[in-house]
C-alpha cells in the first residue's frame, strides 16, 4: 500500500534524478545554442540563428587536417590497445601467477594519474627518443590512456563466460589458437567491441596529453580546436564541439543497440 511518505521518497528521488540530467545537460545545450550563433565571437545568448559556424567547420583546413591526423592515431591506438588488453585479461583471468595484481594495478593505473602529469612525464620521456611530434609517440601515448578501458571490459566479459566451452575445445584436441579464435573470442565479442569504442572515442577526444606531445606535423582535432580557440573564439568552435558530442553519442548508441552492451557486460549473480 502507497503511503504518503511513499509517494514523497519517489518523488524526492525523481526530481533529484531530474536535476541532475539537467546539471548535466545544460551546458551541453548552450553550446548547442551558441553553435547557431550569427556572432563572430561566442556570446549567449546568441542574436540570431545560422548555419553558417557548421559550414565554417567543414571548409576550414585546420579542422579537416586535425579529423583526418585523430582519426588515424585513434585507429592505430584502438588496434594496439585491443591487442594487448586481450593478452592481458587472459593472462589476468585465466593464469595464476605472482604478481598478477600488481601487473594489473600497474596497467591500470594511468586512470589515477592526472593527465597533465602524464602528458608531461611522457613529453619527457620521448623527447630523447624523437618521438615528439609524430604519430608513433601519440599512439603509444594513447595507448597508455586507453589500456585501462580495454582491459576492464575486456576482463568482465572473460570472468563471465563459462570456461566449459573452452575446456571441450581443448579436450577435443584444439590449439589453444584455435580454441580462442573459435570458442573464446566469439564469446567476448561484446567486451573487445566495448573496448574498442571506448578506445577510439578516448584517443580521439584526448587534448590534454596530445597538447604535449603534438607540434607543427601532427596536430590532432582536440589541439587544433583548443589553438583556434585561443586566436579566434567563434560560433565555429561551438559547432566543431556539438558535432564532436554528436560523433561520441551516436558512437555509443549504435553499439549498445547492435550488442546490448549494457545487458552483455553486466556481471552475473
Amino acid at each position: 500500500m502507497n503511503t504518503l511518505a511513499d509517494r514523497a521518497a519517489r518523488w524526492s528521488q525523481r526530481t533529484l534524478v531530474t536535476l541532475i540530467y539537467v546539471f548535466l545537460w545544460l551546458p551541453i545545450l548552450v553550446v548547442a545554442v551558441v553553435s547557431i550563433d550569427t556572432s563572430t565571437f561566442l556570446r549567449f545568448p546568441p542574436q540570431g540563428f545560422s548555419l553558417d559556424p557548421y559550414r565554417t567547420v567543414f571548409s576550414t583546413p585546420e579542422f579537416m587536417t586535425g579529423l583526418v591526423s585523430s582519426l588515424i592515431i585513434a585507429a592505430f591506438t584502438t588496434v594496439i590497445t585491443l591487442a594487448v588488453a586481450i593478452c592481458a585479461s587472459l593472462a589476468f583471468t585465466r593464469q595464476s601467477f605472482r604478481g598478477s595484481g600488481a601487473a594489473q594495478a600497474f596497467l591500470t593505473s594511468p586512470l589515477l594519474v592526472p593527465n597533465i602529469v602524464l602528458g608531461l612525464a611522457l613529453l619527457l620521456l620521448f623527447s630523447p627518443l624523437a618521438l615528439n611530434d609524430t604519430y608513433t609517440g601519440l599512439v603509444l601515448a594513447h595507448v597508455v590512456l586507453c589500456l585501462p578501458y580495454a582491459i576492464r571490459t575486456i576482463s568482465v566479459s572473460l570472468s563471465t563466460v563459462d570456461v566449459s566451452g573452452e575446456d571441450a575445445a581443448r579436450v577435443l584436441g584444439a590449439s589453444p589458437w584455435v580454441t580462442f579464435r573459435r570458442v573464446t573470442l566469439p564469446l567476448i565479442r561484446p567486451g573487445v567491441i566495448a573496448g574498442a569504442v571506448l578506445s577510439f572515442l578516448v584517443s580521439f577526444d584526448e587534448a590534454v596529453v596530445s597538447l604535449f606531445l603534438a607540434g607543427y606535423n601532427i596536430t590532432p582535432l582536440p589541439v587544433t580546436l583548443l589553438d583556434h580557440l585561443e586566436t579566434q573564439a567563434g560560433p565555429e568552435v561551438a559547432a566543431l564541439s556539438v558535432l564532436l558530442i554528436l560523433f561520441s553519442l551516436l558512437a555509443v548508441l549504435a553499439v549498445e543497440r547492435a550488442l546490448g552492451l549494457g545487458r552483455s557486460l553486466r556481471t552475473r549473480s
